[in-house]
């Protein structure tokens, strides 16, 4: 009788015992997986600012460029760009107001027929006045890395200055400058009046280093590529 007591007793610790040890090894699990996505984070940031470290300018003391790269975002459903590709849209009209850069390419999302960046924002800066053969389209932009590398490899382009928001511009400007552009970047503060949308994206820039990192180390190429495109070429001689 007691031996079939102790059986019993044995028998329902076990699969505590199991739960214990199960648990254990899921919170190493948890702890070491957060070590090595705090290193891989810090370690990708650290990367991403110092190979921009020293090309980041104010507008008005940005070195001239032939091109300045537009980095494309949101836009409204009505097609109008977002506040905050407005506000980059209004640095790359300055910057070709004053001679700093003699070309805009515009680097946008146009994944389906409903949604097209490109287009949007070449529409706003014409409207305000800058001349449509100083503009040129690249509608395969999805992303930082994708918008480098094609403005590189596809539009030919070695040196510019890339447009975007501060909290985003020592990403953009890296991965130009390790994608073999000469780049410097001018960065927008005035969508920071957007106080949340801000501070999320500022946010989601840790996670972005450490794709860009990743993407910089395997060397991908960008999801679309094709021929060598002259739009660039003949916006710098219509300047």
């Amino acid at each position: 009788m007691r031996s079939s007591l102790s059986t019993v007793v044995r028998r329902l610790r076990r699969p505590d015992g199991r739960r214990a040890r199960w648990l254990r090894r899921a919170v190493v699990t948890a702890l070491v997986g957060t070590v090595l996505l705090t290193g891989a984070t810090v370690a990708s940031v650290a990367w991403i600012r110092s190979d921009a470290d020293g090309h980041l300018f104010a507008e008005q003391d940005v070195p001239e460029t032939p091109v300045a790269l537009v980095l494309g975002t949101m836009v409204e459903s009505d097609g109008t760009p977002s506040p905050f590709l407005t506000a980059r849209l209004e640095i790359a009209r300055r910057l070709l107001a004053a001679g700093r850069v003699h070309a805009i390419l515009l680097s946008g999302d146009n994944m389906h027929p409903g949604y097209d960046e490109p287009t949007a924002m070449r529409r706003w800066l014409v409207a305000h006045g800058v001349p449509a053969e100083r503009v040129v389209l690249d509608y395969a932009g999805f992303d930082t890395y994708d918008s480098c590398a094609r403005a590189k490899r596809i539009f030919g382009v070695d040196r510019a200055t890339v447009v975007t928001q501060s909290f985003h511009l020592p990403r953009a400007v890296a991965v130009c400058r390790r994608l073999g552009i000469d780049a410097s970047g001018v960065g927008d503060e005035t969508a920071r009046a957007d106080d949340r949308t801000w501070w999320i994206s500022s946010t989601r820039e840790y996670g972005a280093c450490v794709k860009a990192a990743l993407d910089l180390l395997s060397g991908r190429d960008p999801v679309h590529l094709g021929r060598r495109e002259t739009g660039v070429d003949d916006a710098l001689r219509a300047g």
